[in-house]
């Protein structure tokens, strides 16, 4: 039995950075060689990777962490540490992939959608690796005593959520024939049956006209009255709708063993698309009027014919077991996704391009830093580059925590916290470390650490 999963919630964490190394070069016949610790290598990322062979999230059901290769730390005569592996995470094409809450476990803000094949995005970013004690050597720092720490990289949580990715979604009530249609235009082979809610999960399947053209259609799972607050099992197929262009809504003109009314069952399922997304109800529809072929339906089909052509939308009478209408409604269908592809907005790029833009976004955010109030004279600093730099820095060494001092003062965060309305004496927080605000802007000597930034002594 194949699982179809369509939501997953899964934990991620890149390598961390190696440590950079303090050293100095010692050899014979080579008096005060200087400084040549060597770089820490850079923790892997843990990419996610848009693969069109896959067509559910089924490889994140029972595992739920992954966690990309540290970098190895830095030596001395200069020898940089090894950077860790990326681990590359492959998920189905209309995977939406969002940031969640750690403590709700609820979305915050989208990280990416990944549309096209190869389309990649970094979910969880590897730790910068600590640089050496050769980078911090200036006119008046000859011999530099320290080397950063290694950035720990990120852990987090990311929901993904595949939305198939179709031209046209058969959408309706439970046993109204979406499974009989598609197979019958289509080499799809649902399941089907006399009973409610046979389909369980979203089945796709080409269609062929007789002129060759062709689209993709999707047959989602039947939805009831309330799918749009959750009934049935509305939410859970409701979002594959949201990307097809175009939606074959089916109605069972016969009324079921339920003899519901087909006129009502029209009106119905469209009140359910427009209450799940308003937009819904405005995307192009055909509306087809199935098993036709049974006696006594002729009233109910006429109805629904006036019905649809009141809306605006075409109407096809057809009958998934006979074959009655069915090359009319593929080469209608056909027409219809022609259209809508033709105005539809130029890609935006391929692969590589999406993938850079998800990457710029991502970057953005990283550098992203904020400044709110926690007291009547404390300030809480928040933001990935700048809590980077108070992480690599190694507390234990006074010339570490100059440069420190010298690195947020050229970020501009003397300025933001001005801005805020931060006086000097105040206290600024970064992470669990608490700084006292000084608020004198005297530049420092060329070469030297500004002892005077802004932000001042440790706590």
């Amino acid at each position: 039995m194949v699982t179809f999963t369509d939501l997953s919630h899964i934990n991620v964490k890149g390598g961390d950075g190696g440590a950079g190394c303090m050293s100095f070069r010692r050899e014979a016949y080579v008096p005060k060689g200087g400084p040549d610790g060597g770089d820490g290598g850079r923790g892997g990322d843990v990419t996610l990777e848009a693969d069109p062979q896959l067509s559910s999230l089924i490889d994140f059901r029972y595992k739920h962490h992954f966690r990309a290769e540290r970098g190895t730390h830095g030596q001395g005569k200069r020898m940089h540490g090894r950077d860790g592996a990326d681990l590359v995470l492959r998920v189905p094409l209309g995977t939406v992939v969002r940031e969640l809450d750690p403590a709700t476990q609820k979305p915050l803000y989208q990280i990416a959608d990944l549309t096209r094949p190869g389309e990649r995005v970094v979910v969880a970013p590897g730790g910068m690796g600590g640089l050496g004690n050769i980078h911090f050597v200036t006119s008046v720092r000859r011999a530099p005593a320290f080397a950063e720490k290694g950035e720990p990289a990120q852990e987090h949580w990311i929901e993904l959520e595949m939305k198939l990715m179709a031209d046209a979604a058969l959408v309706g009530m439970p046993s109204v024939g979406k499974s009989s249609i598609i197979a019958r235009i289509s080499a799809a082979r649902p399941k089907i049956a006399e009973y409610p809610f046979t389909t369980l999960v979203p089945n796709l399947g080409v269609a062929r006209a007789r002129d060759g053209r062709s689209f993709v259609c999707a047959d989602v799972p039947g939805l009831i009255q309330g799918a749009s607050e959750g009934k049935g099992l509305g939410h859970e197929f409701l979002r594959h709708i949201e990307r097809t262009a175009l939606i074959l809504h089916v109605i069972d003109v016969t009324g079921g063993f339920e003899g519901r009314d087909a006129v009502e069952d029209y009106r119905t399922i469209n009140a359910e698309l427009a209450a799940y997304a308003a937009e819904l109800a405005d995307r192009p529809q055909i509306v087809v009027a199935n098993k036709c072929d049974m006696p006594g339906t002729e009233g109910a089909v006429r109805a629904l014919s006036e019905a649809a052509e009141a809306d605006g939308r075409p109407f096809h009478a057809v009958s998934a077991v006979t074959g009655e209408g069915i090359d009319a409604l593929v080469s209608d269908t056909a027409d219809a996704v022609a259209r809508l592809r033709a105005q539809a907005p130029a890609p935006a790029g391929e692969a590589a391009e999406a993938s850079a833009q998800w990457e710029r976004r991502r970057q953005q955010r990283d550098r992203a830093m904020s400044v709110r109030r926690e007291g009547a004279h404390a300030w809480r600093v928040s933001g990935a580059a700048i809590e980077r730099m108070v992480i690599q820095t190694d507390w234990d060494n006074d010339e570490a925590v100059a440069y420190l001092q010298h690195r947020l003062g050229r970020t501009g965060l003397d300025d933001q916290l001005e801005r805020a309305g931060c006086v000097p004496g105040d206290e600024v927080r970064i992470l669990e470390l608490a700084f006292t605000y000084e608020g004198d802007h005297a530049e420092p000597p060329e070469g030297e650490p500004d002892a005077r930034d802004g932000v001042g002594g440790r706590r």
